[in-house]
């Protein structure tokens, strides 16, 4: 059966949203047994195996030096505060809580690049990134009883991850997406083996800790696998809105594995801010398709 090549990158996008949230899902089965600098560590060092196995598959060895730029490790940063905020904030919020805040990545980046890369937005598009906002602080209600300050440190990993998307435009293309990936995965482990050395916080691990740390990091190697098959197998309009299927799944798994529904706040606050990420994404693909009309004229 023929598949277009958007329905192909639209399945790739869920899978790799999938993988994501089972990732997440196996770190918070571990309810904060583990030290958060060393789930870190080893589950960093668990997907560079991984990622360094497929470079040598693939060839990519010899180019290993394309891997390694200031503006890499500046990006490879940025991904480690990411992780490790939202690592601290996992065993400590609702699983579909802490999702829906992630939601805001996408209007977090519009932003970042307005104000930092001198990107032009609209009224418009501003307007959604205000609502989006609003709709950020509904799922979080600071000052209601509902509030848990680990919701600022998931805000807080959304502009570290905010940064390192920035950054990444900002890449050469012709560097392997393999080789950013595995530069960011060593220094998270290294960070984490330092931190957890520095602080002396280690504890020791049986084989089921083992073994979910492990799984956890094959399925964070897919979500990373199968969102790039999906940016460069699709239209970036028709494929990005697909990621929002990660908050569905968030959900779900919430549901099955913790007993957790999601309060009306979460739902309120959730469909602002995709509904305003969505928009964002159709005003900027309305932008385009003009610039391309004027382009031609």
């Amino acid at each position: 059966m023929n598949v277009s090549p958007n329905i192909r990158a639209s399945i790739y996008m869920m899978v790799a949203m999938l993988g994501f949230v089972i990732n997440d899902l196996l770190i918070k089965s571990l309810d904060g047994s583990l030290p958060t600098h060393q789930v870190m560590w080893i589950r960093g060092c668990f997907l560079s195996v991984l990622i360094l196995l497929i470079v040598w598959q693939r060839g990519l060895l010899p180019r290993w030096r394309e891997g390694v730029s200031q503006r890499i490790t500046l990006r490879a940063i940025c991904e480690g505060g990411a992780t490790l905020l939202f690592l601290s904030a996992l065993t400590e919020l609702p699983f579909a809580n802490l999702t829906a805040i992630l939601q805001s990545l996408p209007l977090a980046v519009t932003l970042g690049a307005a104000l930092f890369l001198g990107e032009p937005v609209g009224w418009r598009r501003w307007l959604a990134i205000l609502v989006g906002m609003f709709g950020v602080l509904v799922i979080i209600r600071p000052g209601l009883d509902g509030f848990h300050m680990a919701s600022i440190l998931v805000l807080f990993s959304v502009v570290f991850a905010a940064a390192r998307d920035l950054v990444t435009r900002r890449l050469p293309s012709s560097v392997p997406s393999l080789l950013v990936s595995g530069f960011s995965a060593v220094f998270i482990a290294v960070l984490g083996m330092v931190l957890t050395l520095g602080m002396g916080t280690w504890q020791p691990m049986n084989t089921g800790q083992l073994l979910t740390l492990l799984a956890a990091s094959v399925f964070l190697f897919f979500g990373y696998q199968f969102i790039v098959l999906s940016m460069r197998s699709g239209e970036i309009a028709y494929v990005v809105p697909y990621r929002y299927t990660g908050l569905l799944w968030a959900i779900l798994f919430a549901y099955l594995f913790f007993d957790e529904v999601p309060d009306i706040y979460t739902l309120v606050g959730s469909t602002i801010v995709v509904l305003m990420g969505l928009y964002t994404l159709y005003r900027e693909v309305v932008l385009s398709r003009q610039a391309q009309k004027a382009q031609i004229r």
